[in-house]
């Protein structure tokens, strides 16, 4: 069995549990650490999980909302850290004082896993040095997790076939974030294609990658200031053949409930 549950999506911090059971093998890898070790164990109790029930941590790329707790969380509990080897350089990796066979370094296409979850890396377009998003298995369901890129390219909708769950950014709308007090240059820089993903752009990669088979779409880091969720639900909803209110949105604090990939 797949699920999978969001603890935090935006500016404040990024966060999303993923886990997979195999009789009674039960894995679970996080992915991001922008919450504080302190916050994100409170998170963890409401989802009925201590710190102590996570394998490993991923981080998908170096800005603070994705890794800047990260360090404290891996020395306090001594979990497995995957990241890729342009983030492991850009965060300064080799100075966190992690044993060596608890840092490993991941590359694009090339899968690995975490007990029973196969974890997927592929790169991604995004102002970052080497950033990288994920899709996740435990052999049967496929959850495609994206979230901070600036456009969804080839390599992007190929890495992303056939999931039955996707938990996609749906960053900001066109329309709101022009029209917000934001200077120009972080307007441009959050608009660019190494940015991160409108409602329209998300629509559209959402229409390259639906088939049967995807039954749950997620919307998540939507900005607080430059997006609304109802937006998101009907552009999404619109791109999926679907309802607004069959498109669940990640809470900046309160994340999501337990999603079973079906």
């Amino acid at each position: 069995m797949l699920r999978f549950k969001n603890l935090g999506s935006g500016s404040a911090g990024n966060a999303t549990l993923v886990e997979a059971r195999c009789g009674q093998q039960v894995s679970r890898l996080l992915i991001d650490c922008g919450l504080s070790v302190r916050e994100l164990g409170k998170r963890l109790t409401m989802a009925e999980l201590a710190l102590e029930d996570i394998d490993a941590v991923f981080i998908t790329h170096e800005h603070a909302d994705h890794v800047g707790h990260a360090r404290a969380l891996a020395t306090r509990t001594g979990m497995d850290v995957w990241m890729s080897r342009g983030t492991a350089l850009a965060c300064q990796l080799a100075e966190w004082g992690l044993a060596e066979d608890k840092w490993h370094i991941a590359r694009d296409s090339h899968a690995f896993a975490v007990g029973a979850l196969e974890i997927m890396p592929f790169t991604v377009p995004h102002d970052a040095r080497e950033p990288l998003q994920l899709r996740c298995s435990d052999g049967d369901r496929r959850l495609g997790v994206l979230t901070d890129l600036g456009h969804g390219s080839l390599h992007v909708i190929e890495s992303l076939q056939d999931c039955h769950a996707l938990l996609m950014e749906c960053n900001h709308d066109t329309d709101l974030l022009a029209q917000s007090s934001y200077p120009a240059f972080l307007k441009k820089r959050i608009a660019g294609p190494q940015g991160h993903l409108s409602n329209e752009e998300s629509a559209l990669l959402t229409a390259a990658l639906v088939h049967p088979s995807l039954n749950l779409l997620v919307a998540a880091h939507l900005s607080e200031r430059n997006n609304r969720p109802d937006l998101a639900q009907a552009t999404l909803a619109q791109a999926a053949g679907c309802l607004s209110s069959d498109i669940p949105v990640a809470d900046p604090l309160l994340g999501t409930p337990w999603f079973t990939v079906h």
